[in-house]
């Protein structure tokens, strides 16, 4: 087999793909939001914040000697560090503004996206982190193809790789252009291409360094605002959640029902496959998998996570005090709604949070909330666009096309080159999106991640039976199903094409195509009966030891 041939072949499947969906989105998601007046307290914190990080990567620039330097920092984030930027890495613009404003408007069951993505994380610390740092170098592509056939492996893991990171820049990019134009009073196009510009600087030149110290900095700033705002919210009610609770169902439409679950998913095929996809979609994520091989070893990896998880609860704790918050104290107020009596928000609402943050602060904490938003969309756009870089350059060049033969020199100058035209097209799809419906690209990256890249990772690290045959025939079962079950649903088929029915009549596929992509690995592995496969099964003891002990992996020593 041509693997040089099959890599092409999957990056013009990636590309393909996209502009597929460029064909088909249409409609308003965000809506083509209002300019507001320019915000210049916002403008003023932000240009702090973007100083103090082009000097981080001005520093971290001078120390990127290595491929390690440049793809992992050297291995030398401490846990702690590693569990922040994780935190800052998760914590996106959607996650502050969408669950508040989930809770603002359905209450008690608005806090189901945070609880999923938080159920993730003790699957990633017990099944997943201590193994893949053990295994893995640079991409979690190293851990799937570490005794299988490195060329088809890694087309695939980096095809899914590039897919998700791809359809996540858009969403970012969308809402990084619709959330500044609201927030801080410039256009569309200008905040698109900010965006962009600083993100290809971040990433190509400092690498894993600056983009880990943007996303702690950014962590802090989101953690300190949202803790500032909770403490705004209940110093109103003498720090009793009861009586906070008591006045939100008292002035709320929906008055007593936001304290009760089912108003937002009451099929329950969805609400299991919804926490399906949230859960296992949050372990194979490629940006958030890449953090794990900055560490020095496999103890760190795991404080990593259980840091990580503190934080990204805490936040999450956070946005359910500042949803019922909102409810209190800006549906209450004629400055903020559109009409009284209903939950419609000035800017939409997913702008309970900002609004709050003015009540509480007036202008000058509105204009940190809305530095806070910008600087969370920019530190989420530099991760996703180094571990997409990252499998262009280790993956398929290093890996595929070189087979082994390129120096570190050439495999970093490759992964900056892709990180400009990673920027780049971000910057043009941002655009071509500006006025069309990206709800569903959360489904799709999600599904993506837990439906293909989660099965093959989890199989490669404790099946002995499974091969080279079995994990590219499940990988592609579970990529092809959930990218065309999303299609086929009422998100795209009925709201983008215009069709009256869906085919596929669920939001979520992942209940059924990640057990499909685990069944077809295992099915397929074990029909295997190939010299390759049989060599591949005999080497699973040798795998299971180094994943387990350490031994004979980077920084195996400090273990």
């Amino acid at each position: 087999m041509n693997y040089k041939k099959l890599a092409l072949a999957a990056l013009l499947a990636v590309c393909g793909t996209l502009a597929a969906t460029a064909a088909f989105a249409a409609g308003a998601d965000l809506g083509n939001a209002q300019k507001q007046e320019t915000n210049w307290h916002a403008i003023v914190m932000f240009v702090i914040f973007v100083g103090i990080t082009l000097g981080i990567t001005y520093w971290a620039a001078k120390k990127n000697k290595t491929a390690a330097d440049f793809y992992a920092a050297g291995g030398g984030i401490t846990g702690f560090q590693n569990g922040l930027a994780i935190a800052g890495d998760y914590m996106s613009a959607a996650s502050f503004l969408g669950i508040s404003a989930l809770v603002y408007g359905s209450g008690f069951d608005g806090l189901i996206f945070s609880v999923g993505w938080l159920v993730g994380w003790p699957i990633i610390l017990f099944l997943i982190a201590e193994r893949l740092r053990n295994l893995g170098k640079y991409t979690f592509a190293d851990v799937a193809s570490y005794r299988l056939a490195q060329g088809p492996v890694r087309i695939f893991s980096a095809t899914g790789a590039l897919i998700v990171v791809i359809f996540y820049l858009i969403g970012q990019m969308v809402g990084a252009g619709q959330l500044i134009k609201l927030l801080f009073g410039l256009d569309y196009l200008m905040a698109v291409i900010v965006v962009g510009a600083l993100m290809m600087v971040y990433v190509t030149f400092g690498g894993m360094t600056a983009t880990t110290w943007v996303q702690i900095i950014k962590a802090c700033m989101l953690l300190g605002g949202a803790t500032f705002i909770a403490l705004g919210v209940l110093s109103n009610f003498g720090f009793s959640f009861e009586a906070l609770f008591t006045k939100a169902v008292e002035v709320h439409p929906k008055k007593g029902a936001i304290m009760a679950p089912g108003s937002l998913v009451t099929n329950p095929v969805d609400a299991i496959s919804l926490g399906l996809t949230l859960m296992f979609g949050t372990a194979g994520l490629p940006h958030i998998l890449m953090r794990f091989f900055t560490v020095p070893n496999a103890k760190e990896a795991r404080k990593s996570v259980f840091y990580a998880t503190g934080f990204i609860g805490y936040f999450y704790i956070l946005t359910f005090i500042i949803g019922f918050g909102a409810i209190t104290m800006v549906l209450t107020n004629p400055e903020y709604i559109i009409t009284a009596g209903k939950l419609d928000l000035k800017g939409g609402n997913n702008m309970a949070a900002v609004w709050l943050a003015h009540a509480i602060g007036g202008n000058l904490f509105l204009g940190f909330i809305s530095a806070v938003a910008f600087a969370t969309i920019l530190a989420v756009v530099s991760g996703l666009t180094l571990a997409g870089a990252s499998a262009i350059s280790h993956d398929l060049y290093a890996s595929v096309f070189a087979r082994g033969r390129s120096t570190e020199g050439t495999e970093v100058m490759v992964s900056k080159f892709a990180s400009l035209g990673l920027g780049v097209i971000a910057v043009i799809l941002g655009v071509i999106f500006e006025k069309q419906n990206v709800a569903f690209i959360v489904a799709l990256t999600f599904s993506i991640a837990a439906s293909a890249t989660f099965p093959v990772l989890v199989m490669s690290m404790f099946s002995k039976s499974l091969t080279t045959r079995g994990a590219v025939i499940g990988g592609y079962i579970g990529l092809v199903g959930s990218v065309g079950c999303v299609i086929l649903s009422k998100v795209v088929w009925v709201s983008s094409f215009g069709f009256k029915d869906p085919i596929f009549p669920f939001v979520y596929p992942t209940l059924f195509t990640m057990p499909a992509a685990f069944l077809a690995c295992y099915v397929f592995s074990i029909m295997d009966n190939s010299e390759r496969g049989q060599k591949e099964r005999a080497a699973y003891p040798a795998q299971a030891i180094r994943s387990e002990t350490g031994l004979g992996a980077e920084g195996a020593a400090a273990h």
